[in-house]
């Protein structure tokens, strides 16, 4: 299977990344493997509120990507699925116009309640894409506002995507979005009201660690202003893969070693929890621990 991912199988890579998402026996081994290769991709996170058509926007930017040769991975986290625990929104229902095309590879991960809008095997996926020979990933969060903002970490870039009329939500995502942003789009340009959330934008961003991150208008729908929030992304991409982003790349990197290790903590925990936190409670009720003293056994384990 490691081999066939090297050489970007789309069966392959549907496999492995299944593996991981679904913790089966020998993912750990699949990953280590996977990892003998160098990571080159450049990792694109695409955030913001719900229904500003991010969607649509990494549809055209896969578009323009395609354009110049470069294969382009995209993992679009969604909302979980109450029933079935699967993402409620399918790749078959996104960016369809691409699905056919070997030079890119879409997936739907379910949520499954991580924090920030990410999937818990987000980490593992940007690693399988890499592997295959990707030389972008876009990672699309699941747009639920102002906790959507750990893509930050593991991103060389984030784009964030707004539309005309949100009005008090952005303010109250200032301390949120406002602040993870290497890129601003006012998507939906069309609609009244764009000149001024754009120009409100600007003013706050610029108040943000002294930083002037660009903030642009585009129509996805319409492919208006899409050359430009290409040039953007396309700018900082090369930045990253220049010496001067060895920096970014570390800061990236962490993140992903540091995500990776939450994981295996959270998944040691569950498994200690199982047979040790029924004894804890009988404990407690016989007054012999407090919560508190339980709950430090149990990490203790």
């Amino acid at each position: 299977m490691v081999a066939r991912v090297w050489r970007g199988e789309r069966a392959a890579i549907a496999r492995a990344i299944s593996k991981v998402e679904n913790r089966e026996e020998g993912a750990e081994e699949l990953l280590d493997q996977i990892g003998e290769r160098r990571p080159r991709a450049f990792v694109l996170g695409v955030t913001g509120p719900p229904g500003t058509g991010k969607s649509t926007l990494v549809d055209r930017l896969i578009t323009e990507y395609r354009t110049t040769g470069a294969r382009v991975g995209v993992i679009a986290v969604d909302p979980t699925s109450r029933l079935t625990g699967g993402a409620l929104l399918g790749d078959r229902v996104r960016m369809t116009r691409h699905t056919m095309d070997k030079g890119v590879f879409i997936r739907s991960m379910a949520s499954r309640g991580w924090a920030g809008g990410l999937s818990g095997a987000v980490v593992e996926a940007i690693q399988v894409l890499d592997a295959a020979g990707m030389e972008v990933v876009i990672v699309e969060t699941a747009g639920t506002g102002q906790a959507d903002t750990d893509v930050a970490g593991i991103a060389h870039a984030v784009m964030v995507v707004t539309i005309p009329g949100l009005g008090d939500e952005i303010q109250a995502l200032k301390a949120g979005l406002m602040e993870v942003g290497d890129v601003y789009v006012v998507n939906k340009a069309d609609l009244p009201g764009a000149d001024t959330m754009a120009s409100t934008l600007l003013a706050m961003v610029r108040d943000m660690k002294g930083r002037s991150p660009p903030v642009l208008k585009a129509s996805a729908l319409r492919a208006d202003g899409i050359d430009a929030v290409f040039e953007a992304v396309e700018r900082i991409r090369k930045e990253v893969r220049s010496p001067r982003g060895r920096q970014v790349r570390l800061k990236s990197t962490g993140a992903m070693i540091t995500e990776l290790a939450k994981k295996k903590l959270l998944d040691r925990l569950d498994e200690n929890a199982e047979a040790t936190a029924p004894k804890l409670a009988e404990r407690v009720e016989g007054r012999e621990l407090s919560v508190g003293e339980a709950a430090r056994l149990l990490a203790e384990e």
